[in-house]
């Protein structure tokens, strides 16, 4: 039986990769999330293998990792690290079309896939009050660009995938998983 291994704290991404692999475990890596690129698709993908770090592949372990950025105009928006900066965040991309990327590494011996996926998203226009009655009631500070679609509040509409907005796209990791051999998916 072939092991899994997810590298993320993310409890969205272990619910998104529940849905097409039953059994897996998790571990978090400490990398610092840093990449040499500017744009946009290759920065999540570099980011989501650096996740990797320090993980030796081998032939009995899947190793999957993801990072997701909310970007805009040249900016990106990362997880903010206070509530004043998710304010912000929110503020910025209030009324706004933006786009999330989720870059995705997969590792299985020799075989390594990394890619990406793209959404765009529109905010609503929100209100002072909404913004703060978003930041005290559903943690934007473990999110990129301080929101979730997940919760139904900030998103006015959305083209492309659910799950890669959550952060990890299931349907195109499902496709190369199976491309890559790995059976139960």
């Amino acid at each position: 039986m072939t092991r899994v291994l997810l590298c993320s704290a993310s409890p969205r991404r272990k619910e998104l990769l529940a849905e097409i692999l039953p059994d897996f475990e998790v571990c978090k890596t400490d990398t610092e999330e840093k990449s040499r690129y500017l744009r946009p698709h290759l920065r999540v993908m570099d980011l989501a293998l650096g996740k990797q770090d320090g993980i030796e592949p081998s032939e009995d372990t899947v190793v999957i990792s993801s990072d997701t950025l909310v970007y805009r105009r040249g900016k990106y928006y990362g997880k903010p690290l206070t509530e004043g900066k998710a304010s912000e965040m929110l503020r910025e991309l209030s009324g706004v079309k933006h786009s999330v990327y989720t870059g995705v590494a997969v590792r299985w011996g020799k075989k390594e896939r990394v890619f990406y996926d793209k959404a765009d998203v529109v905010f609503k226009k929100l209100t002072e009050e909404d913004i703060r009655r978003y930041v005290k009631g559903y943690s934007p500070l473990d999110k990129a660009g301080a929101y979730g679609v997940q919760d139904g509040v900030v998103v006015a509409r959305y083209e492309g995938s659910f799950s890669c907005i959550m952060g990890l796209p299931v349907e195109k990791l499902r496709q190369v998983l199976s491309e890559m051999g790995v059976e139960n998916v």
